[in-house]
């Protein structure tokens, strides 16, 4: 990409400018500030009688139109009128600009619209001459083939400087043939007839003439370079993209938007690039592998632009490419934005401002950094454009006159020069330490050396590596000798690959890391070693690194979940991760987010919205099971935050799920979901089914034939597997009657069923059910319904034998089906276990909720033990210790579940929680 290497110095500090001694602070200027510039001046003395034309106010489409309408209309010719079109808008632009009467987003955009506006005249005056000689290009079918007119860069970002040359691609949609002339002859193929175009329009717009140029066109960026046709079709920039785009045309591409000719945006015929460019931009998974690549464009740069000044100490101060400058907020905005845009598509912007505010929201940099960069970056912009004010040449380099500065520093409204160029260096050290800290890599690493002598920089061999570890480690790697995966990985994935293992070496002779993580490192790593990317991240970000080392050695779940999902691992990058909670509100509106950005680009298909929900999902659990393997949460709020996740995945599943259903008969669906068991309890664990119930209440005849086509979709979207895994099991064998019920049940008739009126009524182990059940979702008129049959339900009055008996029944049935060793305790399953607990708090809560509605409330097993004792239904110490005793008990099974490991204990273990909840037994239920 060397057209746009230039200026830079090396030196690890922004080099401040300093004044000469005796230069001016301030200048006189009668005439307005405007004035001083010898552009705007020239263009006074020559184009007074047109600059009138130009409608007052920033130039806009319409305001341009009109003001090359009456160019024409003084019978200048298309380029000349286009060229005098171009110093209006200039001298305007000045105008408004250095009084302060723009700010940098009218500049940006009026010049945006003087491109887009003299291109499609332009190519309308070429089509009209080129049809003539050669008649349409026609296309198989008999249709009119399209050209599109690509503008890269600051174009395609609408943010356009006032010297800027405009980067653009020509891309015709299908190969064919033009009609011939109105003779029928001089037929070409429309590959011809559009690469004449080009050259044409090159004319019109780029060419000097004694109006100057409209715009200096660069077409460097065109598959190929400069050594590839001028113009190609769609599926040949297709097929570049794919064999042979490479990494720096993805940041390139990402700005890219069709600007001409205006009826190809207007008629929608140029989204069909997009189907082709956002698959090469944004990849599928988070990509780290383009920090080298920027890394070393960037470095590229820099070299270029040392020699460029070399001898020149004045083309150090490149307010554009040098440290701190324009390109390095460009850079580190758009790096975020290739990496994770792929699956996070609300990041997908043009617009560098907008981007920045963007990833701030994301979290992926604090919004105190990106209001800074946001900053600087419109600083720079404005010093730029008065550097191009003063001659109108292409340049970003500072002038070397103390009264160009002084000019410069009063149109920014600063006192003097002095305060400007403060203010300039201040911003340029901002910039630069943010672009150091993210493309900064593995610099830990860099001078380190490993046992072998190698530094970590160095593609050292396997075996080299290997003398790094010994043990079982060790053991385990060398089994890498013959590994296929391994000996296929391409050079610079391998000295990846090493260089992450020496790291590791170091972190376990250090003892920051156990060899348990290591191994299951390891293990976690051979699979995915052709998906370069995650090496790419955890070289890149130690952090990264480290953190996943410590998940992998707390636990074994942790590691088989990073299997099925590697993509959220990019979450342990989370500066917060250890310091917040799960938020559903902010969850959901991300979600939102990423839906609008994709019906932007039109991939709000079913597939890419589940695979969408599943990534959140995952990553959402995934940060939860990391402060969860950290200590940071405890077992009752790693359940709570699992909770909450999954109440806010059936709210935005359901309400995407019926913006998209076929036959849906209303705005809002009248149903809701009622969830019972660990989702009702608000007890999930990694994995947990949700038990869960549909109800509606809605009176059109077609409504349970809508509503159970709803529901089913919405288990669909819930349960099947994308390439993205699936999100939860669904359970409804607790509806009324069953698995062999209706799906979705009428709201009445789900009351009727509850509360015993009718033939066809709940059993009592449904009126257990019952006490763990909550309204988690749908039409908010149903909630105090379904609270109400809830709370008519466990206060009923119920005989106290029937009720143990059928209790204690239940509990048998339930413990035939879960034998335990005779010397071992199963936390959840032997007498004495967590069961035991929640059927006696069960029967408490159906015997005695009447009397005492403290304990109506849905707030858990170990709440409602203590209500109990402290209402007079349990002894004094009964509830708290029973209480106690579960809390450990569940703690000992979530330990076990985090590493694949039976809930059985030997059965000393736990004796006096078992003996506290074996108390609690005899004295409610025998």
């Amino acid at each position: 990409m060397t057209r746009s290497q230039s200026k830079d110095d090396r030196s690890d500090l922004v080099s401040p400018i300093v004044l000469a001694p005796g230069a001016p602070d301030t200048l006189d200027l009668p005439h307005g500030l405007p004035s001083y510039s010898r552009f705007v001046q020239r263009l006074h003395r020559r184009y007074a009688d047109e600059l009138p034309l130009l409608p007052p106010g920033p130039p806009t489409r319409d305001s341009l139109n009109a003001a090359y309408a009456a160019l024409q209309a003084k019978e200048l010719d298309t380029s000349a009128a286009l060229r005098v079109l171009r110093q209006l808008t200039l001298e305007r632009l000045a105008q408004l600009d250095c009084s302060r009467q723009a700010d940098l987003v009218v500049v940006t955009h009026g010049m945006t619209w003087l491109a887009e506006v003299t291109l499609d005249i332009a190519w309308q005056q070429v089509v009209a001459d080129l049809d003539g000689l050669h008649g349409a290009p026609t296309k198989a079918s008999g249709e009119r083939a399209e050209m599109w007119i690509i503008g890269m860069g600051k174009l395609g970002a609408r943010e356009l400087n006032v010297s800027s040359d405009i980067d653009l691609i020509y891309v015709y949609d299908e190969d064919g043939q033009t009609l011939g002339n109105s003779e029928g002859r001089n037929k070409v193929s429309c590959q011809e007839y559009f690469t004449r175009a080009v050259k044409r329009m090159y004319a019109l717009i780029g060419d000097t003439t004694e109006h100057g140029f409209v715009f200096r066109v660069d077409l460097a960026l065109r598959p190929n370079g400069n050594s590839g046709p001028s113009v190609v079709s769609l599926d040949a920039l297709e097929e570049y993209l794919l064999v042979q785009g490479r990494e720096w045309e993805r940041f390139a591409w990402m700005k890219s938007r069709v600007v001409a000719p205006r009826s190809a945006v207007v008629n929608g015929s140029a989204q069909a690039l997009r189907a082709v460019v956002l698959p090469f931009v944004f990849r599928r998974y988070l990509d780290y592998n383009v920090f080298e690549s920027l890394r070393t464009l960037h470095q590229q740069i820099r070299d270029h632009a040392a020699k460029r000044s070399a001898g020149h100490p004045e083309r150090a101060n490149d307010v554009k490419l040098s440290r701190g400058g324009i390109r390095e907020i460009e850079f580190t905005v758009q790096l975020l934005q290739v990496v994770r845009g792929g699956q996070f598509p609300e990041l997908r912007t043009r617009s560098t401002l907008d981007a920045l505010q963007r990833v701030a929201k994301a979290g992926l940099m604090p919004q105190a950094t990106a209001d800074a960069l946001g900053a600087a970056y419109v600083f720079l912009r404005q010093v730029e454009h008065r550097i191009q004010y003063l001659d109108d040449q292409q340049t970003h380099v500072l002038p070397t006159r103390d009264d160009d500065l002084a000019w410069m520093a009063q149109t920014l409204g600063h006192a003097n020069a002095c305060a400007f160029l403060s203010e300039l260096d201040a911003h340029r050290e901002v910039v630069a330490q943010e672009f150091d800290t993210l493309l900064g890599g593995d610099r830990e690493c860099k001078t380190c050396n490993g046992k072998n002598g190698k530094t970590n920089r160095e593609h050292a061999d396997l075996d080299a590596v290997l003398s790094d570890f010994s043990g079982s480690v060790r053991e385990r790697l060398a089994q890498w000798a013959d590994n296929p995966r391994v000996q296929s990985l391409r050079d610079d994935a391998r000295g990846r690959l090493m260089r992450l293992l020496q790291r590791t070496a170091q972190w376990l002779d250090a003892g920051r890391v156990s060899e348990v993580a290591v191994l299951r490192m390891v293990d976690w790593i051979e699979p995915l070693l052709r998906r370069e990317s995650y090496l790419a991240l955890m070289l890149e970000r130690p952090s990264v690194h480290e953190r996943l080392l410590r998940l992998l050695g707390a636990a074994k779940w942790p590691a088989r979940y990073l299997l099925q999902h590697p993509g959220v691992i990019d979450e342990l990058a989370g500066g917060n991760l250890f310091d917040s909670r799960f938020d559903a509100a902010e969850f959901e509106g991300e979600l939102q987010a990423r839906l609008v950005a994709l019906q932007r680009t039109g991939e709000d298909d079913e597939e890419s919205l589940m695979n969408l929900l599943r990534r959140a999902h995952h990553a959402e659990q995934f940060r939860t099971l990391a402060r969860d393997v950290e200590g940071v949460l405890t077992v009752e709020q790693v359940a709570d935050d699992l909770s909450a996740l999954a109440d806010a995945v059936l709210r935005v599943t359901a309400r995407w799920c019926w913006d998209r259903l076929k036959n849906r008969h209303r705005e809002e669906p009248a149903i809701a979901i009622v969830g019972y068991g660990k989702l009702g309890g608000k007890e999930l664990g990694y994995g947990s089914d949700l038990d869960i119930v549909f109800v509606y209440e809605d009176e059109d005849e077609r409504a349970q034939e809508i509503y159970a086509a709803y529901v089913r979709k919405l288990i669909n979207w819930m349960t099947v597997k994308t390439a993205e895994g699936d999100l939860y099991e669904i359970d409804t064998a607790l509806r009324p009657n069953g698995n062999s019920g209706l799906l979705v049940t009428r709201f009445e008739a789900y009351a009727d069923y509850q509360q015993q009126r009718g033939s066809n009524t709940a059993w009592t182990w449904e009126h257990q059910a019952m006490t763990r059940a909550r309204f988690v979702m749908g039409w908010p008129s149903l909630a105090p319904r379904f609270d109400a049959v809830r709370h008519a339900v466990i206060c009923a009055p119920r005989d106290a034998a029937s009720l143990k008996a059928e209790i204690v029944a239940m509990r048998e049935r339930v413990r035939q089906g879960h034998p335990v060793k005779a010397d071992h305790f199963d936390v959840k399953h032997s007498p004495g276990g967590m069961v035991d607990a929640e059927f006696a708090v069960q029967y408490l809560v159906l015997l005695h909720t009447a009397a005492h509605p403290e304990l109506a409330d849905n707030v858990g097993n170990i709440a409602l033990l203590i209500r109990a004792e402290v209402v007079g239904l349990l002894p004094m110490g009964m509830g708290q210790a029973a209480a106690n005793a579960y809390r450990e008990m569940r703690k000992v099974q979530h330990r076990a579940r985090l590493n694949e490991e039976p809930t059985d204990v030997p059965l000393a273990t736990l004796a006096p929680e078992r003996d506290a909840v074996l108390a609690l037994w005899r004295f409610v239920m025998v």
